[in-house]
């Protein structure tokens, strides 16, 4: 396999890309067993943290799957799971963020409500785990991207609802730009970590409408927050065409 050494800044990301890459072009097909993430990271020359946040976000959207004491393998791969991100690219930049992020106020709050219901210890201990992670990467002046988007995955897989996790990576995938734009604001990450932590209590509290609130709530402030970046306007709102005034005919 050809590899290329990681500069991004969100690395595990990168990880992602060339790993999709290699799916996409055939050098993994379905069925080949990745290498070992002690290998995964010397050849990426990342920390294996890293590693470990790629093989989780390509598990969750469904190109991978992790089996205990075996590793990672390559799943049978559909052409949607590969091209959902150039969504992006054909809808018009503007209305699609407006409309993705009402897409995630209607699911989100559900699937957090669902997450206080279904979660398991070890999903809720992942989930603290990752929410420890973010308050590192906050504390040290980064926004703590990789961990948003993780926390987002797990309360999704929470739901125990395949289905769900699909499309909440997929609207989540779509927005990543936008969400990083946002996270650049001052005071936004550390703002962001703790809606995380009010959604983590109700789900762990097992308080479903206390879950599906904060999670409102939360992606509320995300929403009004990006649409001043943006420019954007409300969705289902069509510019309309400026009419030419009109002059008082004369009586």
């Amino acid at each position: 396999m050809d590899l290329e050494p990681v500069k991004s800044v969100r690395i595990y990301e990168d990880i992602v890309r060339q790993v999709k890459a290699l799916i996409a072009d055939g050098q993994l097909t379905s069925g080949d067993r990745l290498p070992p993430e002690r290998d995964l990271a010397e050849r990426f020359r990342v920390s294996r943290t890293s590693v470990r946040e790629a093989l989780r976000s390509l598990q969750s959207r469904g190109l991978i799957d992790i089996r205990a004491g075996e590793g990672a393998f390559v799943r049978d791969v559909s052409v949607e799971a590969l091209i959902e991100p150039l969504a992006l690219v054909i809808l018009p930049y503007r209305e699609a963020v407006g409309e993705l992020f009402e897409a995630r106020r209607l699911l989100e709050p559900a699937i957090a409500a669902l997450a206080a219901r279904r979660a398991t210890r070890d999903e809720l201990a992942d989930m603290e785990r990752i929410l420890a992670e973010q308050a590192r990467e906050v504390a040290h002046g980064r926004t703590g991207m990789a961990q948003d988007s993780a926390l987002h995955a797990a309360i999704a897989a929470a739901a125990h609802n395949r289905a769900i996790v699909r499309i909440v990576n997929a609207l989540v995938d779509l927005l990543a730009q936008s969400r990083e734009e946002s996270l650049h604001n001052p005071g936004r990450p550390r703002r962001s970590h703790q809606d995380h932590r009010r959604i983590l209590g109700a789900i762990r509290r097992r308080d479903e409408a206390g879950a599906r609130r904060e999670m409102l709530d939360h992606l509320t402030a995300v929403a009004k927050l990006v649409d001043g970046l943006t420019g954007g306007r409300e969705p289902g709102r069509r510019a309309s065409k400026a009419k030419p005034e009109q002059r008082e005919r004369p009586r």
